[in-house]
């Protein structure tokens, strides 16, 4: 489950999930649930695989969205699905999605960066929760 919350000129994405690589996942669909508006309507016909070595996990998630959006802004993907795995030392996942086609795909807003400002990730008895601020 994900939100959005209004944080000046920036965009908030609140993340919450039973475990981090569930967090993960659907951090990567907030993040591009905020880049498309008709998220359901990418089809999943291509796999990218991610590898992040890093063990804090805010830094993680930070490095994980960013690497998210290279790739829509570099490969002109959008992704919808993601199968991560977290371990001690780091990340490895695997996204799903297309290459834009701006006759099916109604992009919403331009991400800029992820940025560091108000980023935790932390875990209480219900599971996880994530803050993410976003530069539009």
């Amino acid at each position: 489950m994900y939100e959005t919350f209004e944080h000046t000129a920036d965009l908030g994405l609140r993340i919450r999930a039973d475990d981090l690589n569930s967090l993960f996942a659907e951090a990567g669909r907030a993040l591009f649930s905020v880049i498309v508006e008709n998220l359901e309507d990418i089809r999943t016909i291509e796999e990218i695989p991610f590898t992040i070595n890093i063990n804090d996990v805010e830094e993680l998630l930070h490095d994980w969205l960013t690497e998210l959006l290279f790739t829509f802004h570099v490969r002109r993907l959008l992704l919808i699905k993601f199968d991560v795995n977290i371990q001690a030392s780091g990340l490895t996942a695997i996204a799903h999605g297309e290459k834009i086609d701006l006759k099916r795909h109604e992009i919403n807003l331009e991400i800029k960066a992820i940025t560091w400002h108000g980023l935790k990730v932390v875990q209480s008895p219900t599971g996880w929760m994530a803050e993410v601020i976003v530069d539009i």
